[in-house]
């Protein structure tokens, strides 16, 4: 983890973000996926990729329209245009996945397609920074880009190729 708090440290645009989404105030809230993995496979590559969009998880079971998500998706997309915001309260996406409801952000991580997506970080309100991890960061930070099997290998093997990961990261490992 602290490998992963220093990198983040050092990247002035993701500490700004991180400033921002604590900001929000939402309930058990991370930026997640390739805000911080990608972060990790440019660190090992000695390369620098823009950030292409931004991942604002949180779990918040209360509100039950799950307006929530897009209202703020909005207005982190209007106030903010430099980066493509897409925030989710995991609270309800199970709904649309068919697995039972999720306890917590970490937990609704677990399903995600790649082990290695499955992390975010939270600024906390002393400065420092939170990160959890579904699966731990070994395989993140040896390279590798893991099959999750609560998911189907299909959908895996359709981001691994659509989001050209290999091509941007000659260095990572698919693991199946």
């Amino acid at each position: 983890m602290n490998r992963l708090v220093e990198l983040i440290k050092q990247d002035e645009v993701r500490m700004s973000v991180l400033t921002l989404v604590h900001s929000l105030d939402l309930k058990d809230c991370y930026v997640s996926a390739g805000f911080l993995r990608n972060l990790v496979w440019d660190s090992l590559h000695s390369t620098h990729t823009p950030l292409n969009d931004i991942d604002v998880v949180f779990f918040d079971a209360s509100d039950s329209l799950n307006t929530l998500a897009r209202i703020i998706s909005e207005q982190l997309n209007t106030n903010c245009p430099d980066h493509h915001w897409d925030v989710k309260n995991q609270a309800f996406m199970h709904e649309g996945n068919g697995d039972s409801p999720y306890q917590d952000t970490l937990d609704a991580m677990c399903y995600w397609p790649e082990k290695e997506t499955a992390i975010g970080a939270a600024l906390n309100s002393d400065g420092s920074i939170s990160v959890i991890s579904a699966f731990g960061l070994n395989g993140l930070f040896e390279g590798k880009i893991s099959f999750n099997d609560k998911r189907s290998k299909d959908v895996f093997l359709n981001r691994v190729s659509e989001k050209k990961w290999l091509q941007t990261w000659p260095k990572l490992k698919v693991v199946c």
